[in-house]
């Protein structure tokens, strides 16, 4: 299995690794079972993306996902961020082999998981913005 050296260095040196105290959304995906868990913290302010953190229990291919994914939304608006997609997350890291493609799910999931809490905190029915979060496609 190849990964790119973008993807390396991302799992090398990741960015954004940690928590942010007093986070205006957090979003938790994965489970134990397929070995991933991805925790990721939102700083907003007036709707942008001030600060993103991550904290990822897995594979390099989960470290480096999560990495880029918080690299590609912040300062960002929430609007924008709410378009992240694993494809993109796949296509800004080079690509990623099949059988890890989840792990960019997952990504995009935790940072989808952060914008509804967000928006619940908010006290604003996440559901039509956000849409559902689910699980990853190899935690079954």
């Amino acid at each position: 299995m190849l990964y790119s050296d973008i993807v390396m260095e991302h799992f090398a040196n990741p960015r954004n690794v940690g928590e942010l105290e007093n986070a205006d959304g957090i979003g938790e995906v994965g489970n134990a079972k397929c070995g991933d868990i991805m925790k990721m913290y939102l700083k907003i302010d007036n709707n942008v993306i001030t600060d993103a953190k991550f904290k990822t229990f897995g594979c390099g291919a989960a470290i480096a996902t999560s990495s880029m994914a918080t690299d590609m939304v912040k300062g960002k608006p929430v609007s924008e961020a709410l378009k992240l997609t694993n494809k993109a997350v796949v296509e800004a890291l080079g690509g990623l082999p099949a059988q890890k493609l989840h792990c960019s799910v997952l990504a995009e999931q935790a940072i989808r998981s952060a914008l509804s809490d967000y928006y619940t905190r908010q006290g604003i029915d996440p559901l039509p913005i956000v849409g559902e979060v689910g699980e990853c496609a190899g935690c079954s």
